[in-house]
């Protein structure tokens, strides 16, 4: 066989791979009783092979859970430990520092055997609707009070599985029927994975993935550093401030970028919070590393190799925070890290680099019960929401996009079959983009009432109110959010909240910072922005 017919098959032979890990993923999206799973795609998958390096994830899924899934997967194999592996075995966790950063995400990894041969592992996480404690909200003061904590430990042994789990889950879960679902989701799209993986390799004639892996991660190095080592040498900083929880929070990031390494240090930004807004390490290296790929090598497939030449450094503070620090609601502060490393980059990038977004999805949980004396049903109902992009350099940000996260929205139908609420309202929030040369896109207008005779309190988990995305080289900084009822009354963004009955929760998502001088921006943009109704001339 030539060199040349080697590659070829070798680089089929990856792109089967990847089509494992999509189907994979697909059953996850197909089987999953939340909708956050199987309406907005809050999952990840991948395939890793025997010592845990990652080859190949989905496409669908998020940056947070793909690329901690990446370091999650070491501390299986650390803690179950080879002789105790076995064939149809299933793993879980939703310990925070050895998973994806919250409680709310699972876990799953299993091993792949090709007869008596460990050849690989199958992981995949997923946000559940509720892990118990005080709910998905930030007014935790610990991760105790979060919910049920599952160490590294077997959900399946050989296939059987763990009943005592199974019940420990139910009677911690306000929703068991949908959680317990989710398990059983997550361990089958592993084993969907693994069969079209043995289906593969005994059709290729493989024994192993050691050829394969070799290939896949000499030409992904290979082609990350070469990216590297045509960027600019030096280092540069950059600091954004966020709401926090009560009083603002300052993030600091710093860029350093040495020949074959790019590091990012986070030392100066906000010690520890109080409150559940804290970001545990592995989550601020999944969104640090997914803003520099974006940049410096957007086209490169996503794995252990490309990976390895970004590291993360940082001292305790709120984006390395130690346990037992609550951490519930980290991904408001840990979707804001790639617009603090993007800052940064853009020095050594001129050009080259968006406006600050949203970035932050705007969450919202709600726990709807009937009035007292009425007749209804409880329900607990997560939506997730996005703000507008920033402009882009030649081209407006993406309107209502979630961006790093990937997610997508819910449909207001699947909503409100969950639960008794109505969506009255939930369309694009006009002049809430920054102004320039490229506008900054816009966020959404969202208005949600309890049924009749019902009432709800709400996690708020939002931000970018007090301190809105700023634009770049030049732009106009995006508008606000805001949070409020229906009478006027302004809420907090974030905090358990009460919507009563006959109310309405009223959320101004805030727009994309814009790109460039505004008094570039052409005419014809111009006319087309007023046409649209994107641009009123109105105070948003």
């Amino acid at each position: 066989m030539t060199d040349q017919t080697r590659d070829i098959r070798m680089q089929v032979m990856w792109n089967r791979l990847i089509s494992v890990v999509e189907e994979q993923a697909m059953t996850l999206l197909r089987t999953a009783f939340s909708t956050s799973v199987r309406e907005a795609g809050d999952l990840s998958a991948g395939v890793f092979d025997p010592a845990g390096r990652m080859l190949a994830q989905a496409v669908t899924g998020t940056p947070g859970h793909v690329n901690t899934m990446a370091e999650a997967v070491l501390h299986f194999i650390a803690e179950i430990g080879r002789d105790n592996m076995h064939a149809s075995d299933t793993y879980v966790t939703n310990d925070p520092w050895k998973g994806t950063g919250h409680l709310h995400d699972i876990t799953m990894v299993s091993p792949s055997f090709l007869g008596d041969d460990l050849v690989g592992f199958f992981a995949c996480t997923a946000h559940v609707v509720d892990v118990g404690g005080r709910g998905f909200g930030a007014d935790g003061k610990s991760v105790y009070e979060e919910g049920i904590q599952i160490p590294i430990m077997k959900f399946a042994e050989r296939g059987q599985v763990n009943a005592t789990l199974v019940q420990m889950i139910r009677s911690n879960v306000r929703e068991p029927n949908q959680v317990v679902g989710d398990f059983y989701s997550l361990a089958a799209c592993n084993d969907v994975g693994h069969r079209r993986l043995i289906a593969m390799m005994q059709e290729i004639g493989l024994t192993s993935l050691d050829d394969l892996g070799d290939f896949i991660f000499s030409r992904t190095h290979a082609a990350t550093l070469d990216r590297l080592r045509g960027l600019p040498q030096g280092t540069w900083s950059n600091q954004i401030l966020t709401d926090g929880y009560d009083e603002t929070v300052k993030l600091v990031a710093e860029v350093s970028i040495t020949g074959d390494r790019i590091n990012v240090d986070f030392a100066g930004s906000a010690p520890v919070s109080r409150y559940g807004i804290n970001v545990p390490i592995i989550y601020t290296k999944a969104y640090a590393c997914y803003a520099l790929k974006c940049v410096v090598a957007p086209d490169i497939p996503n794995n252990w190799a490309s990976l390895g030449l970004f590291t993360i450094s940082s001292p305790e503070n709120i984006l390395n925070a130690p346990r037992p620090a609550p951490v519930s609601v980290r991904h408001v502060i840990g979707h804001l890290v790639p617009d603090l490393v993007l800052g940064a980059l853009a020095q050594a990038l001129p050009g080259q680099v968006l406006a600050e977004g949203a970035a932050a999805l705007w969450n919202i949980h709600m726990s709807v019960r009937p009035v007292a004396g009425a007749i209804g049903r409880r329900a607990e109902i997560l939506m997730f929401n996005s703000g507008g992009m920033g402009a882009r350099p030649g081209l407006d940000g993406l309107s209502a996009t979630a961006f790093p996260s990937g997610v997508m929205t819910m449909p207001i139908e699947a909503t409100e079959h969950t639960g008794p609420i109505v969506v009255w309202r939930k369309e694009l929030r006009p002049d809430s983009g920054g102004d320039g040369q490229y506008r900054g896109g816009l966020g959404q207008i969202i208005e949600i009432e309890p049924a009749p005779g019902h009432e709800f309190d709400f996690s708020a988990m939002f931000d970018r109110v007090n301190h809105p995305a700023l634009g770049r080289d030049g732009g106009g900084q995006g508008a606000a959010g805001r949070v409020a009822l229906d009478d006027g009354t302004v809420l907090k963004p974030k905090g358990w909240q009460h919507v009563p009955a006959g109310r309405r929760l009223v959320l101004h998502l805030p727009g994309g910072g814009g790109y460039g001088d505004p008094g570039a921006r052409g005419p014809e943009a111009r006319a087309e922005d007023a046409l649209k109704g994107y641009v009123t001339g109105n105070k948003p």
